[in-house]
This record gives C-alpha cells, sequence and structure tokens, in this order.
C-alpha cells in the first residue's frame, strides 16, 4: 500500500507556499503632535531608518486616522495637546477595537503622576523630550517586528 502522507514534493510545497501566504503588510507608526515641527522632524527621521509614518496634529485628527487606516501598528503621541490630552487619547483607544495598539508617549511637559497615569493604561515607554532617536528606533522596530 503506497504512503499518502507525502502526496507533494518539497518543491510543491514550497511553490504552493509562495503562493498561499499572503505577504504581510507594512505597519505604518502613527505620531501625534500640535507642534507641526516636531510632529514632522520625527516622521522625516522615522522614514531615513525606513519606517512609514501617518501623522495628525491632535487627538481627534488621531482617532479618526486610527479608523481609517487600517494598517497603523504603532502611535507615537505628544502628552500635552488640545482640546484633549494624549493621556486621554490613549484612555479611548483602550476602549476601542484598537485597545491592543502599542503606544510610546514622548513629552517635553511631564511629571510623575503624568507617568504613572500612562503606564496604568499600558504604554510601551514614556519617553521624554528631547528624545534619545536610537532608543525610540529601536522601540518602533521592536514593536512593528522589524528586524
Amino acid at each position: 500500500m503506497p504512503d499518502h502522507d507525502d502526496i507533494l514534493s518539497d518543491a510543491e510545497r514550497e511553490a504552493l507556499a509562495t503562493v498561499s501566504v499572503p505577504a504581510a503588510a507594512i505597519q505604518k507608526v502613527l505620531i501625534v503632535d500640535d507642534n507641526r515641527v516636531a510632529r514632522e522632524s520625527l516622521t522625516s527621521y522615522l522614514k531615513t531608518k525606513g519606517i512609514e509614518c501617518v501623522t495628525a496634529a491632535n487627538a481627534e485628527q488621531a482617532l479618526k486616522c486610527l479608523k481609517a487606516e487600517r494598517d497603523v501598528g504603532l502611535l507615537i503621541t505628544d502628552l500635552r495637546m488640545g482640546p484633549f490630552d494624549g493621556l486621554e487619547l490613549i484612555r479611548q483607544i483602550r476602549e476601542s477595537e484598537r485597545a491592543a495598539l502599542p503606544i510610546i508617549i514622548v513629552s517635553g511637559d511631564a511629571d510623575v503622576p503624568d507617568a504613572i497615569a500612562a503606564m496604568h493604561l499600558s504604554v510601551v515607554d514614556f519617553l521624554l523630550k528631547p528624545i534619545d532617536l536610537d532608543k525610540l528606533v529601536a522601540l518602533v522596530r521592536k514593536e512593528l517586528g522589524i528586524t
């Protein structure tokens, strides 16, 4: 009786795997900061490292972007923005369908209670401005699964 476990050859399996497995979508970073220069500078820097970015000038724009852009895999947000701040943005995300989204906070104006509140909202990290860019890029690559 023939062995039926090996219906396909190794070459056929390999060919089938390349056709069957869709390429993983490249995930983007959403950068949220009400300071245009800071937002654009960070976006430009990350792009030089091969990281695709989209931006929002405030929390409201960020929420709209998250609904429209399904390939956002990480959020980097400033803490102090109007009409509502970064912590409120994170609270709203944590109560949405995007609750598991990794989030990094960057802030030039923060105190210990802000950091504690952020950690309770399960952020990846809380970085003070001026940002250690090497550390930020390492965090971004880790969260997006980029090697």
